[in-house]
């Protein structure tokens, strides 16, 4: 079993995002860490035409589920893409393969070298994103965007009532997160198994893997707890990249305290994979919009 490794969930229409994560981490990538990537079977020929077959260890998503015994392949199918994506990098960590790993998005860029000691201390404990979220809710109140602050608190609480703790809301994210087998083998022993369910049961668009990690940690201890701040400097929508820019945010200045960015794939959708699936009306509407919160930006 490594200490550590890099990890990407990704799947047939983010492949093209994939391949300039690669491509960034075959550059800044110091110590050489071994980077793993894990898509449904059906989607292994797509990836190997685009990325081809160097760089990275291809493993399938449907090895991670069943690496659970409790878990259910069904259940798996079943679910819709997004979710079961969430659960799978979580579950990353059953198949034995490293103690502790970096889960990365397919949106997220290296824009500078890293090397281990960025994730791990010298004795060996993965470092923890977690922080309270103010810089970002100032930017959203700034902006008028109370709905997003109001979602996220709301979502920060509903996981920590899960784990019986009060008092402020805590957040892991945004991507990549630093994980560790012990935290996520803390949760299944201590708060899942107990209760008959599985991740599977427990991961719902309510009560995010990212949250839940964050809580397991506080409430179990399966590790020290070394907190940092966010590893990547993310834009979640584009409305923050367009005031970021107009204040003078570029890549370089974004390097000297970032090891990268996350361009979300969500208003980046000339990075789909295969064709477009929306009307041409419907794809200059929403050029119109992002234009008109680009407009804002000035404002």
């Amino acid at each position: 079993m490594k200490d550590f490794v890099l990890y990407c969930k990704s799947y047939r229409n983010d492949f093209l995002r994939l391949k300039r994560l690669l491509s960034s981490i075959q550059e800044f990538n110091v110590d050489r860490i071994p980077f793993y990537i894990s898509t449904p079977k059906s989607d292994y020929a797509a990836l190997t035409e685009m990325l081809g077959a160097d760089g990275y260890i291809w493993v399938a998503d449907e090895d991670i589920v069943v690496s659970n015994p409790r878990a259910s392949m069904q259940k798996y199918e079943a679910m819709p893409g997004g979710l079961s994506q969430a659960i799978v990098k979580s579950e990353f960590w059953r198949l034995g393969l490293a103690q502790n790993y970096l889960c990365l998005d397919s949106d997220c860029v290296f824009i500078r070298s890293f090397q281990k000691s960025d994730f791990i201390s010298e004795g060996g404990v993965p470092y923890t994103v977690l922080h309270q979220n103010k810089e970002y809710f100032q930017l959203a109140n700034n902006r008028g965007q109370t709905k997003v602050v109001e979602s996220l608190r709301s979502e920060a609480k509903r996981v920590q009532a899960l784990f019986g703790r009060s008092g402020p809301e805590f957040y892991c994210a945004p991507a990549p997160f630093i994980w560790s087998a012990n935290v996520w083998g803390s949760l299944d022993r201590e708060y899942l198994k107990p209760r008959g369910v599985t991740l599977w049961d427990m991961v719902t668009p309510e009560y995010p893997e990212t949250l839940i990690y964050g809580e397991t940690l506080l409430k179990y201890r399966a590790i020290p707890l070394i907190a940092i701040e966010p590893l990547f400097r993310v834009y979640h929508y584009d409305w923050q990249y367009f005031l970021m820019r107009r204040l003078g945010e570029t890549e370089a200045k974004v390097a000297k305290h970032y090891l990268g960015i996350i361009y979300q794939s969500t208003w980046e959708a000339e990075l789909n994979f295969g064709s477009l699936k929306k009307s041409l009306p419907s794809r200059i509407l929403k050029r119109i919009k992002r234009f008109g919160r680009y407009l804002q930006s000035f404002i």
